[in-house]
């Protein structure tokens, strides 16, 4: 699932908002073990562009867990 989620976000990502909905519904989708490998690569690919949205979602998701 790690790696579906990955090939999503990669064809998205010229779209913030669809970004954002993927990477939200990525999240929710993953077991916990996969979800700081995700953020690590969001981070890693994604973060010049989209670092602020990335590390909102995934501390929105802490809060929830």
């Amino acid at each position: 699932m790690l790696e579906f989620c990955k090939s999503v976000l990669s064809k998205v990502s010229f779209d913030r908002a669809l970004f954002a909905k993927e990477l939200k519904k990525s999240v929710r989708w993953l077991k916990k073990s996969e979800i700081q490998n995700l953020k690590d690569w969001c981070l890693n690919r994604y973060g010049e562009v989209y670092g602020d949205l990335i590390l909102s979602t995934f501390s929105n998701q802490a809060l929830i867990a």
